[in-house]
Formats: C-alpha cells, structure tokens, sequence
C-alpha cells in the first residue's frame, strides 16, 4: 500500500478555494453551524439536509435556544430526515455545552468527544473547520479518497483502516488556521463530487497524477468495501383510525426504532379486513368500516418495513390515541417519514 502525498493539502486547499460549492453552512461556519450541518449531514443528503439546516437556524440560532427548546419542538424541526436520534443527542450536547461550557462549543477534541452524538468524524469536523486544528474528518467519502490515493487492499470498514487513514491525514495538515478546515473540507467536497462511488471522474481530480489506484488504471477496485448483512424484512399494517374528522396518533416507546415519535397505529403482520376490524375493536375504537389505503416500504439500515394501510371509520375515540387534525400533525406531533404515503391519503 502506497502513502498518502506529502503534499496533499498544498494540491487540495487551492482546488477547494476554486471548486468548494456555495453550501449554507460554509457560510459563518461557527462551531454551532458546522456542528449542525454535520450532524444532519450524517446519514442524510447534502440536497436533502439543505433545507433543514437553513429552518434549524431559523428557529434555533444558537446553542442556548437549541438548549431551552422542546425534545419535540427540535423533533418536529428534525420530520423527514430520519435517524432522530441525532436530534435527541443534539439537544441533549447543548443542555451540557451550556451548563459546562457557557455556551459555547469546546476548541478540545477530546471534550468535543466526549459530547452525546459527537464521534471522531464529528469532532475532527468542528475541531478543523470551526476551531482551525489539525484534527481529520474521517467518513466514508474521505476513506474512499484515501484507499484510492494508497491502493489499500484492506476494508475501509475496519477500525483499524480508518485509524490508521485518521493518523496519515493527521500528519498532512497544515499548520493550524484557516487552511485547516479548507483542507478538511476540500478531502469531503473531492469525495461527494469527484471521486464517487464506482467510477470516479479521474478526469477532473486534481490528485489524479498523485493517486495510485489511478496510476495503477484500477480506481474501480478501490475501495474495499466491508460486506453488507442482509436487511430483514417485517410486514406491518397500518391503520388510519378516524373518528369526527381527526385521525388517531400514538407514541413509540422511547427506546428502540423511531424512539419516542408519534405514529399511526401499526403492529406486525399483513392484516385481512377482518383482523383489522378486531384489532380496532379490541383497541375500544367500535370500528364502523375499513377501506384498503394502499401500500408503502421503508427502508432502514437492517430492516425493510412493508406495510399495507387500511382507513378505519370509528365511532369511539379511547384515549389510548391522541386524535388530530391535520394542522396539529402539521405543526406539533413529528410523524417520521416512513409513515409519509399515508400522511397524503388524510
């Protein structure tokens, strides 16, 4: 396996000046802003994520409103863009920036770490961009550009590949300022933009003469990826209990898949009409009729959720379920996306 160029940030930092996309959160990057973005940016695309981060600000412009907010004020800013267990460490991180650190983020890597939701990626992140250290930001695009450049024959899912890339990064960084997190940003704008999954656009690469995967004519081999379980599949069904014009919701157990957001009732398995009629009853709903409201798939990690709907017509309302109009589910409860094609049948 080759080295990484000696000279790395002196080719990437002046493409990154040139090329670096007008994204929202380049503009002020405060250690807050980039704390946010990045946070959003995990699991969730830049196109995606743009629009949330610019409502975020809006409504929550610093550390200490993020602090004072509602768990489901900043759930609800958070609707659609899934994984809300971001959401729920980010508040929690504020509460403590504020009670530790009056404020205002740490220019620590260590005390960034040490932050509920903030990892090595996280804090090399903020540590760079924000604060101007010499601290790496090692995620899947950033490890792809590194096996690339070495020809590592080793999967860039081992701890032990990206430790060792987060070190070799660690001793090409210029000396701290700026030009830290131009370079930190310009390893993550090459990977989303240049060197992509499958083929890379070698011909726009500025590190195309220093990479050896290219030199090799084997950028397409490169990088190892770590191999994938494969999802579970779960049948659920899903009911749109009404009653008077309003439509039932209830909470998630606060552990576990989609903790503590609010749903339509659901439980496992492909429901006939007639078991979707006594599981309402049973749930005190006195079922009149149900109605077929399509059918929908949403994808996790490692789970697959196929689920068929049904629209139940009830004359009682137990307060088992929170009854809503569509303005309240608008405003107030944060439904997940996953439940998004029955969301716009109601």
């Amino acid at each position: 396996m080759d080295k990484l160029p000696s000279d790395l940030a002196q080719i990437l930092v002046p493409w990154y000046e040139i090329n670096a996309r007008p994204l929202p959160w380049r503009q002020d990057p405060t250690p807050y802003r980039v704390w946010v973005s990045e946070i959003m940016l995990q699991q969730t695309r830049i196109e995606a994520a743009r629009g949330y981060f610019e409502r975020f600000m809006a409504a929550l412009p610093t550390v200490r409103d993020l602090a004072a907010a509602s768990e489901e004020t900043v759930l609800k800013l958070w609707e659609g863009l899934g994984y809300y267990s971001r959401a729920r460490n980010l508040r929690k991180a504020a509460i403590q920036i504020v009670d530790r650190y009056g404020g205002q983020l740490p220019a620590d890597v260590k005390a960034l770490r040490a932050l509920p939701g903030i990892g090595d990626y996280t804090a090399g992140a903020v540590a760079s961009i924000a604060f101007g250290l010499r601290e790496p930001a090692v995620d899947g695009n950033v490890l792809r550009v590194c096996a690339r450049l070495t020809r590592c024959p080793d999967s860039i899912g081992e701890k032990s590949v990206k430790d060792a890339f987060r070190q070799a990064l660690r001793e090409r960084y210029p000396a701290a300022g700026k030009a830290c997190g131009a370079f930190t940003s310009a390893l993550m704008e090459l990977g989303e933009t240049v060197c992509l999954p499958g083929t890379p656009d070698c011909g726009l690469c500025p590190l195309a003469a220093v990479c050896a995967a290219h030199r090799a004519g084997r950028e397409t081999d490169y990088p190892v990826m770590p191999e994938k379980a494969p999802r579970r599949v779960q049948p659920r069904t899903v009911f749109l209990l009404e009653h008077q014009g309003k439509i039932a919701l209830a909470r998630r157990p606060d552990k576990g898949l989609l903790a503590g957001l609010w749903e339509f009732p659901n439980v496992e398995g492909t429901l006939t009409k007639e078991q979707v009629l006594r599981q309402a009853a049973a749930w005190g709903c006195e079922p009149v009729d149900a109605l077929p409201c399509g059918q929908a798939v949403h994808i996790f990690t490692h789970l697959e959720w196929h689920m068929t709907g049904w629209q139940v017509s009830c004359a009682a309302a137990p307060d088992r379920f929170v009854w809503t109009t569509a303005a309240q589910r608008t405003e107030r409860y944060p439904v997940p996306s996953a439940f998004r094609a029955f969301k716009e049948r109601i």
